[in-house]
């Protein structure tokens, strides 16, 4: 586990290009599990949201700790993980809100809402994944936390 990280303008633009490529990734997973629940499988497209978003959380977490994030400060792997998931499961709320209303409110095709809110939740996540679990502003004795 690496623990130095620069904190500097152009570690967090490599960062977050990374970050938006995982996320990207992580997006067509999302997307494409979204369209096929909701077209193929007939669910409400909340619910195919919900779903197809929890498959991109997992398969961002994989990506950001082995690709984007030099920096872990939570050493158990389950707890940063869970605490990953619950920054991911605020953004699931904030997604299905946005998605909610762009749809319903301002009349929306579901996928055109899901596109639009893809992007706001990219910034949002990204910004508090840093700023909470992989970010060098801790101090050495904070880097290896272990919560448990």
């Amino acid at each position: 586990m690496q623990t130095h990280q620069p904190n500097n303008a152009d570690a967090t633009l490599r960062q977050f290009l990374q970050y938006a490529l995982v996320g990207g990734t992580a997006f067509a997973v999302d997307f494409s599990g979204l369209y096929l629940l909701t077209e193929q499988a007939g669910f409400h497209y909340l619910v195919s949201a919900t779903i197809a978003f929890l498959l991109g959380l997992v398969i961002n977490y994989l990506l950001c700790i082995a690709w984007v994030f030099d920096v872990r400060i939570i050493s158990n792997r389950l707890h940063e993980f869970t605490l990953f998931g619950f920054i991911g499961i605020v953004g699931l709320l904030l997604n299905n809100a946005l998605l909610y209303a762009l749809t319903e409110w301002l009349g929306l095709y579901y996928l055109m809402s899901k596109v639009i809110t893809a992007g706001i939740i990219l910034i949002f996540n990204f910004s508090l994944r840093r700023r909470v679990l992989f970010s060098a502003r801790h101090s050495a004795s904070e880097r290896q936390v272990d919560l448990g």
